[in-house]
């Protein structure tokens, strides 16, 4: 069946559906991972866009029961150059095609992901629309360009769970899966503010020794206070972080009381509450390959990231110092604060997709809170 991805500048591609049938409109991202599509289609700081994966073909290990990161998709549509069918893999389960049409998610194939790849590059991430139905380009532009920008638009509500609940998961072992850790054997209680939290943060925070409450992104600073946790934490998540403004009073009525660690729209969102801003890349940073450097150690790390905005240091420099640093674009990858027990960063260090390189940093996160808790 025929589909067309249309532009908002006007650039119009066709190729093929596969996935729903039907419309979607959102902004239009690359990722350039080789791998891990599943887990790139069930990351929920994917809401409002439509990603192109760089890599040539996709589909070609199906679809399994245990590789996914959220409760469902969020992502608006799905664009690859050459989609498989014919999937082969032990744990496979149904194909990536079966996948999208049970989540209702549009998807085209058969265009040049290269070219698109290269025009958003050249010409920043912009709203498109993949359709099935119609194939007019007046009215594909028409109803591409009444699309909202994400910028302005507070995506994090729609993903965050509805209400607390424990988690005690660790990371996936060869042979036995996920294992289920009891919280007599954690060591440290950690309160995760869900701003659409990938399933592998959770579990890495319990290799690390954390009993893990998940909250809702509204969730009152203070019943979590009564909690008595030894550190919060603050998750991945879609968009803009500006308009979340909920979150950043939330931040700011924890600075000072507990130690903190942020990771992705957490890292933006702390960088406001402490006064920062932050701006909106030109076609964003995503992916399972892009280095890195950790200025402490002075060692450069291959990291998983997902964020089409960023930091700008100079805004919080007073009070906090560059800790990790982009090195394709020379953008903020982290801060940490300058006199308390406080720091956050861009990039994903729980991968899933993506290298392990930067997973110290939940070890990190335990030092400050054993450091909190001697000095209590």
């Amino acid at each position: 069946m025929k589909a067309v991805l249309a532009l908002a500048d006007g650039r119009i591609f066709t190729g093929k559906s596969f996935g729903a049938t039907g419309e979607a409109l959102g902004e239009v991202v690359f990722n350039t991972a080789m791998s891990g599509y599943q887990e790139v289609l069930t990351d929920p700081s994917y809401k409002g866009q439509m990603v192109t994966m760089t890599y040539t073909q996709i589909g070609n290990t199906g679809i399994n029961s245990e590789d996914i990161e959220s409760r469902g998709l969020f992502l608006s549509g799905f664009i690859v150059k050459e989609y498989q069918d014919c999937y082969s893999n032990w744990r496979a389960t149904m194909s990536l095609d079966a996948y999208l049409k049970e989540n209702s998610i549009v998807a085209i194939h058969g265009i040049d992901t290269r070219a698109l790849t290269r025009h958003l590059r050249d010409h920043g991430a912009q709203n498109g629309i993949i359709s099935t139905i119609d194939f007019d380009p007046a009215s594909l532009l028409r109803k591409v360009r009444a699309q909202p920008s994400m910028a302005g638009l507070d995506l994090a509500s729609g993903v965050s769970c509805e209400k607390p609940y424990q988690w005690n998961e660790g990371t996936w072992q060869l042979g036995s899966g996920y294992p289920q850790v009891d919280s007599s054997q954690l060591k440290y209680k950690v309160v995760a503010y869900d701003f659409g939290i990938k399933y592998n943060i959770l579990r890495c925070l319990v290799d690390a020794g954390c009993d893990v409450t998940v909250v809702p992104a509204t969730f009152p600073a203070e019943a979590v206070l009564a909690m008595n946790p030894d550190g919060i934490f603050f998750s991945n998540g879609p968009g803009d972080p500006e308009p979340v403004l909920a979150a950043q009073e939330i931040i700011r009525a924890f600075v000072g009381k507990k130690p903190i660690f942020g990771i992705c729209l957490g890292h933006q969102l702390m960088g406001l509450a402490l006064g920062g801003r932050t701006m909106k890349l030109p076609f964003g940073n995503h992916g399972s390959n892009l280095p890195v450097v950790d200025h402490a150690t002075g060692k450069v790390e291959i990291t998983a990231q997902n964020h089409g905005f960023c930091v700008d240091l100079d805004s919080v420099a007073e009070i906090c110092e560059l800790a990790h640093e982009n090195l394709n674009d020379q953008t903020v990858e982290g801060i940490r604060h300058k006199s308390l027990p406080i720091f956050s960063v861009q990039h994903h260090p729980e991968a899933s997709p993506g290298p392990h390189d930067s997973q110290y940093l939940f070890g990190r996160f335990v030092e400050l809170m054993e450091k909190e808790r001697a000095t209590a």
